[in-house]
Formats: structure tokens, sequence, C-alpha cells
């Protein structure tokens, strides 16, 4: 059992407490009006990651594959060989189609020198017209087999090309699609690259929003994990297409090029302004969280006062959206503390 003289001591330490507590004063306690304003409405919406450029590398010949030379998540340079076939089939065939040159190439210069020697001898009147007439017939047939043959010999060129993956633009390889070893067929893809510069956040919009924002100027706010707070996108454009099955129209929001950290398929929000309306707001300072209970101090003729809201989106201009508890006109403590404090001294007084 506690002592007479303990209890005293308790409460002795607990007047001192409250005495040694700085006061605060109405005055030094600055207010804020709750107004009705016209704000921005925004439609938030799921989105994802993708990037401008991107190209997935297929195979354009048949072999199977002997060298790879980049992996996923590995900086690539156009024109940087990152695969290679097997080119012996098509070596075989360059080789054969340099031999038919050569003949062809033959076949044209004695078709030559048969048509100048019967032109000679007509001069001199020894053969027909008709002769020459075969003469220039042949030749030409000859210029004709060369002709084919040096198209054949660039196919074959053309062919073994094939055999050497390289990168059509600079980038970053998202993915790998094959190994060494297998067999590479036309149309199977290869590698998966895109251009990290160049990304944007794609949306799909319900046809009524959509409708709404057609033909106008287009904003937006995107959200990425990751990231301190929304990102102002620099460009966003309507796709003017819907989609049949599931009746929405996708947006496009460009990132800037200074966001780091994000990559193709990442999860984001689009935050896209459209329209405006009058709502109660108020700044975003005001507002007191306990647990599940969100308040402000209002000020009335007998004081600061306690007061339950329901609030709604922050706005960019760093107000809230009140949604019920306040009216138009309160004015509401912009620390919330100080006026706890200050409610706790008048009730104390009283």
């Amino acid at each position: 059992m506690k002592s007479p003289t303990h209890s005293l001591s308790v409460v002795a330490l607990c007047a001192f407490a409250l005495s040694a507590a700085p006061a605060v004063f109405a005055t030094e306690l600055e207010t804020a009006l709750v107004e009705r304003a016209a704000t921005g409405v925004r439609h938030v919406a799921e989105a994802v990651v993708e990037a401008v450029n991107s190209a997935t590398i297929a195979a354009q010949v048949q072999g199977r594959i002997t060298e790879v030379a980049a992996d996923a998540g590995d900086r690539v340079s156009a024109g940087q060989v990152l695969m290679r076939i097997d080119a012996s089939e098509a070596n075989q065939a360059v080789a054969g189609a340099a031999a038919s040159v050569a003949q062809a190439q033959a076949t044209y210069v004695n078709a030559q020198a048969e048509w100048r020697r019967n032109v000679s001898l007509k001069e001199k009147g020894f053969v027909s017209q008709a002769v020459v007439d075969q003469a220039v017939a042949a030749m030409n047939v000859a210029a004709a087999g060369l002709t084919a043959a040096k198209a054949g010999r660039g196919q074959a060129a053309t062919v073994r090309d094939f055999t050497r993956i390289s990168a059509p633009i600079s980038g970053v390889v998202a993915e790998r699609h094959a190994e060494v070893g297998e067999m590479a067929q036309p149309g199977r893809p290869l590698l998966t690259l895109y251009d990290p510069r160049q990304l944007r956040v794609v949306a799909q919009l319900p046809q009524s929003v959509a409708q709404g924002v057609s033909g106008m100027p287009l904003a937006a706010d995107i959200v990425l994990i990751g990231q301190a707070g929304p990102v102002a996108a620099t460009a966003v454009m309507l796709v003017p297409s819907a989609d049949p099955k599931t009746h929405t129209m996708e947006v496009r929001a460009v990132l800037p090029a200074t966001v780091a950290g994000v990559v193709p398929g990442q999860f984001a929000r689009l935050m896209l302004q459209v329209g405006t309306a009058p709502r109660l707001t108020m700044p975003a300072a005001a507002v007191l969280r306990r647990g599940e209970v969100t308040a402000v101090y209002v000020q009335t003729d007998a004081g600061f006062r306690l007061r339950q809201i329901r609030p709604g989106e922050v706005l960019p201009d760093g107000r809230i959206e009140i949604l019920a508890g306040l009216n138009e006109g309160d004015r509401v403590a912009l620390d919330p503390i100080k006026a706890s404090l200050l409610r706790q001294q008048n009730a104390s007084q009283q």
C-alpha cells in the first residue's frame, strides 16, 4: 500500500509538469479558410510501362546457333552482332553462286566474240544477216544469264548475312529466347530489345471518360513504384480507336527521360486530368489523424473544437478535398497539435 506522502509527491510532480509546459495562445495559431473552388478532376487508371522503341529479333534462316554474344540486361549498340547461326550451308551456296557467275561470264564473253566475228564476215559477204541476228540473240541470252547469275550470288550473300544476328537499335536486351546449340527456325524469336531512353505508360480508359477528353489538350501525372512522388508526363495521347471487346480506348503518357529505375512491364498509375469541378477544400496540413479517426480543429466563438471529417483526395496544390464534416467559410487550425494544447489549457483553467 502506497503511503500518503508518496501520493502527494506524485500529484506535485504532475502539477509541476503541467506548469512547466509552454503556454499556447490563440493568437499564435494560424488558421485557414475552408473554401469552395474550381479544381482539376482526375481519372485514376491502372497502367503499365512500355518502351516506345522496341524490337523482337527473329531468325530468317534455319541453322544451329553457334554463338551468343549478348544476354538479358546487356546494353548493345545498333549493328552490334548478338548471335551467329551456322553459316556452312550458306557459304557453300555463295561459292556455288560465284561459280555460276564465272560460268555465265565466260559464256557471255564467248557470245560477244562470236557476234564480232559474224559481223566482220557479214561485211566481207561470207555470211548472211540471219547468222548475225542469231549471234546477237545468243549474246543477249548470255547477258541475261550473267545478270541472273549475279542476282543469285547476291541472294546467296544476303542469306549468308542472315546467319549474323545484329542489333537493329541501340538499347538494352530485355530477354534472350535461345541458347547456343539450339536450332534456329525462320520466324522464331531470338532476342527482345528496347530503348530505355524512351518509355511511356499505357492505360485503358472507359469510353465515357475518353469521349469527355477527346479533342482537348491532355495532361497527366504518373505514379511509379520507387519514385518519391507523381511524375508529370511530357506528352499524352489518346489513341483514336476503341477495343470492341472491352469498349475502352488506349491513352499513352510519355515519361520524362530523367526518370531512372523504370523498366517495361512495370506497374504504374495514370492520373489523367479530365476537367474541373467546384470542390470544398482546405490545406492538408490541418488534418489530424489518430488511428481510424480523421479530424480538424475548427475555430469557434468558444475556442477551437475538434471535428471529425471525411477527406477526399489530396490535390496537386497541397490542399485536400473535404467530402463531409465541414462547411464553406469554416476556419481550421493549420497546426492541430498546438490547437490541442490550447484546448487543454483552456479546459484546465475552467
